[in-house]
C-alpha cells in the first residue's frame, strides 16, 4: 500500500503530501506548490521541514505573502518568537510592496499578538 505513516499521520495526509511532492517534481519552482508543501508539513507537525518550503515559496513567488505569516507561526511553534517577529516584519514589508492589503492586515495583527 505504499510507505508507512506515523501514528499521527493519516493516510489522506500522506497522500496529499505525496501528491504535492509529485507536483513539485514536475514544477520545482512553482510558488503555489512550494507553499502547499509547507502548509502540509506544518499540518503534520514537521515544522523544521515546513520552514524550508516556506523559504522556497517566498523566493519563487514574490506575491506569496501568506508564506511569511505561516512561516512565523511555525517559528513560534518551535519557540523562536524573535525569528517569527523578524519574519513577520519582512512579510509586512513584502505585502505592502506588492499591494496585498489583506495579508498586510493579518500580518500586522499577528505582530501585535506576538509582541
Amino acid at each position: 500500500m505504499g510507505r508507512m505513516t506515523g501514528p499521527m499521520t493519516s493516510h489522506a495526509e500522506s497522500d496529499r503530501l505525496a501528491k504535492l511532492l509529485a507536483l513539485h517534481g514536475q514544477e520545482p519552482d512553482d510558488g503555489f506548490v512550494l507553499y502547499g508543501l509547507a502548509q502540509e508539513c506544518q499540518k503534520l507537525g514537521r515544522l523544521e521541514e515546513a520552514l524550508g518550503w516556506y523559504d522556497r515559496a517566498i523566493v519563487a513567488d514574490p506575491k506569496q505573502c501568506y508564506a511569511f505569516f505561516h512561516k512565523a507561526k511555525a517559528l513560534d511553534g518551535l519557540r523562536r518568537r524573535a525569528d517569527a517577529l523578524s519574519t513577520l516584519r519582512d512579510g509586512l514589508a513584502r505585502a505592502r510592496s506588492v499591494g496585498d492589503r489583506h495579508a498586510a492586515s493579518e500580518i500586522e495583527a499577528l505582530i501585535d499578538e506576538f509582541e
